[in-house]
Parts: structure tokens; C-alpha cells; sequence
């Protein structure tokens, strides 16, 4: 007779008593490295502490602050000295005295152990910013053109440097983006700067160490303004062309110089600054960059340059009253990638395959006749006849003319011998494929295009591997998509669109957060929410907007990303500061809703948006969303102390589950409505389901998948539930099914038929809604890491302090692993099946605890490596 045993876990390799003393590793300020310009008055400190020894925690630390490195490695500062703080957070809000601005400051912290003695110490450093707008000394300016000019200007400005500098930063606000280069050299990496905001209410401006790029003597200033979304000249359906805030590019730029002998001095935008239009003679975020190298001007952002043809600048008002520091992971290019295949198909049509979907721009290398005409199309997908074909991505696009083709960049070879490169500055594109028409004749090799995916460089934070090779490819597909839309803001595609869907970047979070480091990008986005929601509460359905999307498109299931997020972002790193910020938002939403919908159901909202076969009310998935949002509105007026507030929208919730329950649920047969997977996944993903009926509501929902073949037929709002719904219900096997399926409908489908990202519609052949590179199937990722590796974040002890770690061993897979790191560090789940059973390794970060859930077995365990196994034996 078979016996199931559940053996001990027991403590394995690689953590031993009298290892090496703890330390304190991976210093951030604000959620960043070291940054540079922050205009946070208390910036929040945070660090990892490094112990390898099993149940290693923290009892107290020790912060110092101060202007004076030394001083402060020695242990004193001049800002601020908590003392001995018993107290084992590794995330603290800075309290010490004000900080001044241009101010750079050191911080040192010192941890207790588990037996209460003192770390080596670790250091990392801030350094502010303008903090206040009237900070400024440059003007802002432009060069006076009306805004349908289409050549991007040039500016320029000479200064003197005569004594020894040993600091200088360059800080710069934009209306558009921008290029900025000092001596005739590019400053930093960054792309796209700034990050795109609702640019009549909040403007962002970036900071850069440009100490090195100086020389004694003579120096020139260069900055080329392309339009970004501040000046859309491309035609759209979402009118960005009409915005309100649309001008001509502008600046204002402080260059701050430090010099040994302890003065300051600041060069600045102004009268002196000249202009003159570019060689870039169009450029559009939304459909391509066309440059005419015949206009170039050599050295013309280098000294001595003859500017007496260029004209004066014009001074322009500030575009927004709010000027604040961008404080978030930059736009990069992260991976460079060469042609898979190239085609000739003849001596002025070439075709390069880059072997994967991406987000970014591609770059040639080209010898050719003077006024050689060169254009770049960019697609995902190529015709019978091996043409780019752009006809699943253009569907959005309104051309007044041909003199602005979609995804398209056109180069026009100058005058210069040899081999000329073209790279685009001002836009990006979703592509895989670049076909290359020539005007005349030339040769072309594998080697003569790249492709440079950008996206917003968050670090990566999570990874997973297991014993199915599809499994792993929708992983790395959907975190493609994810980075592909990824640019300051999270967006739904990088190609037809560009806009930040509120839907889409919902479904999509837990995703990203299990997967990147991504809260400066959340955090930024939650301001453009509080910058676009109306004195009622409402939300547009895109995020940032030029007014588009308050009429159509919104609602509890798309704009529930002002509850959704900041919840995450609580869950995720135990910081409350965004739900801070978004609780008032989060009540004026609610009680929109609530005075809309007195009677607690709302049919305010798009539906389960681009289902397989089954359509859903709307009324059902909208009060599913509202109530999520009341519920998280509840326990953040809990978290902060609002008694009154958290009875109110507790009794609000219950009323919004009574009369859902009373409409929606039929006890004979036991399913809501009609008992689809989104009818039946929903209420259970969100928790509107009573605790009564729960298990009969998750039966309903395996039958169903079961019925359906284990394929999906759901939407995008059913697609953020149906796994979870199943895993969380005791039916992990039957998620397992549907997730590692690759027949139609699924997102193996997808993979087996070469998907390298996600898709917008299960049908690969649809006739619309077939943009290849989507994130709104996305929450598979997320749930990688919850249902099969079983990693969560405890609300009771948020940002993973405690973690739950419940992996579920699914048949038809023999491994799998789940990484994540979290505030805390590295959290591990492997679990692998072997003859005696299951073995199962755990690993839990320094300062941290766990609750591990097996089979018949519970366990609590503090930080280090725990492992063991789990079986039958006779």
C-alpha cells in the first residue's frame, strides 16, 4: 500500500553558521542608484542586507547623512544622524534637516545582526536637484517658428571656462525631446528624454554630470529639439495633432559650474543662444524621422563654429507651471541586434529579418550617390511576396499626404565620401522586419542595418525556467512585450498606437512587477494619472491624453489602474507612498461611481475586451472592478488610519457584492450568468464571490475550461483571471493545461506558429485587432511566478517582509523555478520530481520569513536556504 510522507525540510548547502558577517548591499535613494538631481524633500533610503547565515534578520540600523563623504564614513554628518534605531525596516523616509538644492549628499548606514552587532558600514550618495521652480535662471526658449514648420532647430551658444571646475551639471527642461551635446559630443545614454507627460500641467527635467565634457577655455553648448508628443504633426485618430498644449519645441537649460575656488557660476538659456533649422527635416514620434544629410552643417555644436547666418532666439513662456526632476529609470537602447536573414530581392529593394519583435529604431550604413534617396519601413510581418506589410499596424493612421508614411524613415545621402550612417534620434517604431528602397542603386550587406531596442531600462528582477520549452518562450515573449511598451509610461503597442491604455498597463503590472524593478515608472505614471483626472473622478481611458478618452474607452475596468497600481506598489516593496498620494484620486473615483450607480452595479465601462468566442456583460466585469477598487480603497483608509473611511466603503463593498450576487448568480446550476470563463473568472479573481459559494463558483469555472477543450475563451480582462482563479481555488493542474497549450486558442498557439511577443487578438489570421506585439495577454507572467512557483507577496506584511511560497507541482511538468527579487532580496522556489517524489528548494532573504504550503504541510521559516522533499513510499 502506497503511504504519502511528507519529509522534514531541512537545512541544505551554502548556509553555515560563522559565515561572513552581514552588510549592508544595493543602496537606493528614491529607488535609484546614486541619482543625481531629485527634487524629493524626504527622499526614502533603502537597502539589502547581505547574510548568508540561515534566519539571518536585522535588529537596528544606524543612518548618517551629510555633505562631507569623509566625515560621513566616519560616522558623523551634517544633515542627519538617526542614532541606534531598533528596528528591523530596510526602507526609510529621510527626516534629518532641509535639503538645499544643487546639494550632493552622502549617506552611510550600519545594521545590527540577528545577535545585535554592528555590520561594516555601506555608503551611497544623493544629490538635489532644482527642488523649487524658482530655482531657474535660464529662459525658455525657441526659434520662433510657427508649429507646422516640419525641420527640427538647432541651438547653439559658446561660454569661457577659466578656472578649475570641479563640478558641473547641465539640467534641462524640454517642451519635445531633445539631443544635448557639449564640444560636439553627445551627453549620456539616455533616449527619448524627457518621458512624455501632459505638458500644459507638469513638465519634467532631467539632470546630467557633465564635469568631464568641459575644457579650460572656450566650450559650446549644442541642442537639437525634435517634436516628441509636445508637437504631433503626424494625423491620427486620437487627435494628439489638436492637443492643447501643442507648440514649436522649447527649452530651458541651467548649466551650474562649480569651481575649485568655491564660486558658482551658472551659464543659461538666453538672447545669447542662436538658431538655425536642422538636417533633420521631419520627425514624428508616432511614424518616422526623415533626414537630409545635403544640409548637414559640420561642427555646428562645436567652438568656433560660423554662426553669423543663424538667428536670435525667441524667449517663450514655460509651457506648464510644475517643472519637476525625472527621477526614473531612463529610456535605453539595451540590446543591439543584427539581420537573422537578409534578403535581396533587387539593387534598390532589400529586406532584413531581425529575428524578433521589438520596440526601437534601426540605424544604416550606406555608400551612395549624393541625393540618394533611402527609406526604412518598418513592420512585423511580411507579404506573400516578402514585402514588408504594414496592413495589420496602420489601421489607425490618417495621412493628409504622402509626404509622412507610417513607420517609415527616409535618409537622404549627403555629399561625404564613403560610408554614411543614419540613426534616428526622435522616434521608435514596433517592428521585425526593415525593407530598404533605394532611389538609386547600392550595395547593401547582412551588416549594413541594426536595430536598437529601446525601452525604458528597468532592471531586471525575476526569471523563470521549467521543464516545458513553450512555457519558457511565453515568458520571454511577454516580458518582451512588456519592455516593448515601456517608454516612461507603460503603453499597448509600440507601432500603431503608442498610448498608455489604462486596460492594458492593469493587466499587465503584476507582470512587470515580478518581472523588473519597476516602480519608478509606476510612480511617475500614478502623476500623470493625478494630472489628468477631472474635479468628478473620472479617468481617461489613456494616460497621458490630449483630452481623448474621457468620452469613450474608460471606466472601472480600464481606469481602475488609480487603485490597482498603488496597491501593487504597496504589495510589492511595502511602500505606501503612491497609494498616499492616489488615495484622494481613488475616493473621487469611487464616489463617482457611486453616485452614477446608486444601486451598486455599473455598466460604466468596454468589457472583456477582444473575447475568443464569448461575450460577457459589461455590467458584470465593471462592478467586478469597482468593487476591487472599494475594497482597496478600504484597506488603504485602514492602512492609514481613516476609521471613518474604512466603514464606509467596507459597507459599500458589501452592498456592491449583494446586489452582483442577487443578479448575477444562479444556485441551481451554480455559475454567474451564463457561466463563461470570464463570467465565472472574474468574481472569483477579484474576491466579489462569497466565501459560501467560492468552491462551487471554481468547480463551475474547471467545468467549463474542460468543456472549452482547456482553450481559452476569454478577453482581456478574463485573460487577467482565469489562471489565477483556478490556481487559487485548488485547480492549478487545470491552469496548467490551459497555459502550456499550443492549439488555437492560446498563447502557445501563439509560439509554436514563432511568436517572439504577444499578441492582440488569439486568431493569428484576424482580420483586425492583430497587432503582434501587445501586452494585454500578459498577466501569464505574473502568474508563472504565483501558480506554479508559488511566490506571493503577504498583504499582512507587504513587500515581501513575509512571503508565501506555495508551488504547486502540476502534471505534464517535471520542473520548474521561480526567482524574484524583492526589497529583501532574492526569493527562490525550484521544485523538480524525482523517483522519491517532489523535492522542493526555498530560499528566503535576509530579514525576511516565509510560510511554505505543501501538500499536506505547513511550515514557517526564516530567511536562508530550506529543502526537502515530498512523496509517496511504501
Amino acid at each position: 500500500m502506497l503511504k504519502k510522507i511528507l519529509l522534514p525540510l531541512l537545512l541544505a548547502g551554502g548556509f553555515r553558521a560563522g559565515a561572513a558577517d552581514c552588510r549592508p548591499t544595493h543602496l537606493q535613494c528614491e529607488y535609484l542608484t546614486d541619482p543625481l538631481g531629485i527634487d524629493a524633500p524626504a527622499p526614502r533610503l533603502s537597502w539589502e542586507m547581505d547574510d548568508p547565515r540561515q534566519g539571518a534578520r536585522q535588529t537596528w540600523y544606524r543612518l548618517v547623512v551629510g555633505t562631507d563623504s569623509v566625515r560621513v564614513m566616519a560616522g558623523s554628518g551634517d544633515a542627519w544622524q538617526t542614532g541606534t534605531v531598533p528596528s528591523d525596516a530596510q526602507l526609510v523616509v529621510y527626516t534629518g534637516a532641509g535639503l538645499r538644492p544643487f546639494t550632493k549628499y552622502y549617506w552611510r548606514v550600519v545594521l545590527g545582526d540577528s545577535a545585535g552587532l554592528a555590520s561594516a558600514p555601506a555608503m551611497g550618495s544623493f544629490e538635489m536637484g532644482m527642488m523649487d521652480r524658482r530655482n531657474w535662471r535660464g529662459g525658455w526658449i525657441s526659434d520662433g517658428n510657427d508649429r507646422t514648420v516640419k525641420p527640427a532647430p538647432y541651438f547653439r551658444t559658446e561660454f569661457s571656462v577659466g578656472k578649475r571646475i570641479v563640478s558641473a551639471r547641465a539640467y534641462i527642461a524640454v517642451a519635445g525631446l531633445y539631443e544635448l551635446s557639449i564640444n560636439g559630443r553627445p551627453v549620456g545614454d539616455h533616449r527619448l528624454d524627457p518621458m512624455y507627460t501632459r505638458f500644459d500641467r507638469r513638465l519634467l527635467y532631467v539632470t546630467y554630470d557633465v564635469t568631464a565634457d568641459l575644457q579650460e577655455g572656450r566650450n559650446c553648448l549644442g541642442v537639437l529639439l525634435g517634436n516628441g508628443w509636445y508637437n504631433h504633426q503626424s494625423t491620427a485618430v486620437w487627435h494628439f495633432d489638436k492637443a492643447p498644449w501643442r507648440n514649436r519645441p522649447a527649452f530651458c537649460m541651467d548649466l551650474r559650474l562649480t569651481y575649485a575656488d568655491g564660486s558658482v557660476e551658472t551659464v543659461t538659456t538666453g538672447k545669447n543662444w542662436k538658431t538655425a533649422l536642422s538636417p533633420v527635416v521631419f520627425n514624428s514620434i508616432y511614424t518616422g524621422e526623415h533626414y537630409d544629410a545635403r544640409k548637414e552643417l559640420p561642427g555646428w555644436n562645436t567652438v568656433g563654429f560660423n554662426d553669423t547666418a543663424w538667428k536670435e532666439v525667441v524667449w517663450r513662456s514655460a509651457p506648464a507651471e510644475t517643472i519637476v526632476a525625472q527621477a526614473m529609470a531612463p529610456i535605453r537602447a539595451a540590446v543591439v541586434l543584427q539581420a537573422r536573414k537578409f534578403t535581396r530581392i533587387s539593387d534598390t529593394d532589400y529586406v532584413y529579418d531581425m529575428g524578433r519583435n521589438i520596440a526601437g529604431v534601426s540605424s544604416i550604413a550606406i555608400a551612395g550617390e549624393a541625393g540618394t534617396v533611402v527609406r526604412m519601413v518598418h513592420g512585423e510581418r511580411l507579404s506573400a511576396d516578402g514585402h514588408v506589410d504594414q496592413s495589420n499596424i496602420n489601421v489607425h493612421y490618417r495621412p493628409t499626404d504622402d509626404s509622412d508614411p507610417f513607420q517609415t524613415d527616409i535618409y537622404v545621402l549627403g555629399k561625404a565620401d564613403g560610408v554614411q550612417r543614419f540613426h534616428p534620434r526622435f522616434g521608435y517604431k514596433g517592428f521585425q522586419y526593415v525593407e530598404v528602397f533605394l532611389s538609386r542603386p547600392a550595395v547593401l550587406t547582412p551588416a549594413s542595418v541594426e536595430a536598437s531596442f529601446l525601452h525604458s531600462d528597468v532592471p531586471a528582477a525575476g526569471s523563470v525556467a521549467s521543464g516545458n520549452p513553450t512555457l519558457d518562450k511565453i515568458w520571454e515573449a511577454t516580458n518582451n512585450s512588456y519592455l516593448s511598451n515601456l517608454f516612461g509610461y507603460p503603453t499597448d503597442c509600440p507601432q500603431r498606437e503608442k498610448n498608455g491604455w489604462t486596460g492594458d498597463a492593469a493587466i499587465a503590472s503584476e507582470t512587470g512587477l515580478y518581472n523588473f524593478d519597476g516602480i519608478t515608472v509606476y510612480e511617475k505614471w500614478m502623476a500623470d494619472h493625478r494630472d489628468e483626472q477631472q474635479p468628478n473622478g473620472v479617468l481617461p481611458s489613456i494616460i497621458p491624453t490630449d483630452g481623448w478618452g474621457y468620452e469613450w474607452g474608460n471606466g472601472p475596468d480600464w481606469t481602475s489602474t488609480i487603485a490597482i497600481i498603488p496597491w501593487n506598489l504597496y504589495l510589492f516593496y511595502g511602500d505606501t507612498t503612491a497609494l498616499s498620494r492616489c488615495y484622494d484620486n481613488i475616493r473621487r473615483y469611487v464616489e463617482h461611481i457611486d453616485e452614477g450607480y446608486p444601486g451598486g452595479l455599473t455598466s460604466w465601462g468596454l468589457g472583456d475586451w477582444i473575447p475568443v468566442k464569448t461575450k460577457t456583460p459589461v455590467e458584470l466585469t465593471s462592478t467586478c472592478y469597482y468593487y476591487a477598487d472599494v475594497m482597496i480603497l478600504a484597506k488603504a483608509a485602514a492602512l492609514f488610519g481613516r476609521t471613518a473611511d474604512h466603514q464606509r466603503y467596507l459597507a459599500l463593498a458589501e452592498k456592491i457584492r449583494a446586489a452582483f450576487t442577487a443578479k448575477y448568480w444562479h444556485s441551481s446550476p451554480g455559475i454567474y450568468d451564463e457561466g463563461s470563463q470570464t463570467q465565472l473568472g472574474v468574481p472569483l479573481y477579484w474576491g466579489i464571490v462569497p466565501d459560501s459559494i467560492q468552491a462551487r463558483a471554481a468547480a463551475a469555472l474547471v467545468r467549463r475550461v474542460a468543456a472549452d477543450g482547456y482553450h481559452l475563451d476569454v478577453g482581456l480582462l478574463g485573460t487577467k483571471a482565469i489562471l489565477d482563479a483556478l490556481s487559487e481555488n485548488g485547480y492549478a493542474g487545470t491552469a496548467y493545461r490551459l497555459a502550456a497549450q499550443e492549439t488555437y486558442p492560446s498563447w502557445g498557439w501563439w509560439i509554436v506558429n514563432g511568436a517572439t511577443t504577444l499578441y492582440e487578438n488569439w486568431p493569428i489570421d484576424a482580420k483586425s485587432d492583430i497587432s503582434m506585439n501587445h501586452i494585454m495577454f500578459g498577466q501569464i507572467g505574473a502568474w508563472l511566478y504565483k501558480g506554479l512557483g508559488g511566490i506571493r507577496p503577504d498583504p499582512a506584511e507587504p513587500g515581501f517582509r513575509h512571503v508565501i511560497v506555495e508551488p504547486h507541482f502540476v502534471a505534464g511538468l517535471d520542473h520548474f523555478e521561480a526567482r524574484h527579487r524583492g526589497p529583501y532580496g532574492f526569493i527562490r522556489c525550484a521544485w523538480r520530481r524525482e523517483k522519491r517524489g517532489v523535492t522542493v528548494e526555498v530560499v528566503v532573504p535576509p530579514n525576511s520569513s516565509a510560510t511554505i504550503v505543501l501538500p499536506g504541510k505547513r511550515m514557517e521559516v526564516g530567511a536562508g536556504l530550506t529543502g526537502g522533499s515530498w512523496g509517496r513510499r511504501r
